[in-house]
């Protein structure tokens, strides 16, 4: 279900526009710019494509490499820009590569045209592969 789209959200999302035009995308030609909302600070991040298809980085996953290396794993928010005409959502590498540092964090989505569509990143993707599964205890005392 959409949510409501706040100020703060559009102010992000402005972010992720503006690095965009920075992406290294010679392959696909689909630029992605991402900005991460994280410890009261933004991060942008692009997507960088390789010859070598299986080491490309999405925008989404650069922003929060760039949140991490500055110090953040606690995200509030990501938003993602695309180049297609409808609202770009974040492929499923990087939904759950961002679950990592927030799985409910907002995900603010655009595109080319003024669509924008805000969703918590737990309704993109339900049950989620957490920390929490490797923090059970599974009742063997092999230790």
């Amino acid at each position: 279900m959409p949510r409501h789209i706040t100020e703060a959200d559009l102010a992000l999302l402005a972010f992720a526009r503006e690095v965009r035009s920075r992406s290294y995308s010679p392959y696909s030609g689909f630029r992605v710019g991402a900005a991460v909302f994280a410890g009261g600070e933004i991060f942008q991040g692009v997507n960088v494509e390789n010859a070598a298809y299986g080491s490309c980085i999405c925008g989404e996953r650069s922003a929060a490499l760039a949140a991490v290396t500055a110090g953040h794993t606690d995200f509030d928010a990501v938003a993602v820009v695309g180049d297609s005409e409808a609202p770009t959502v974040p492929c499923g590498a990087c939904r759950q590569f961002l679950a990592e540092f927030n799985p409910t964090m907002r995900v603010i989505m655009g595109g080319r045209t003024d669509a924008v569509d805000v969703r918590r990143l737990d309704e993109l993707l339900p049950d989620a592969f957490v920390r929490g599964y490797l923090d059970q205890d599974d009742g063997n005392d092999d230790a």
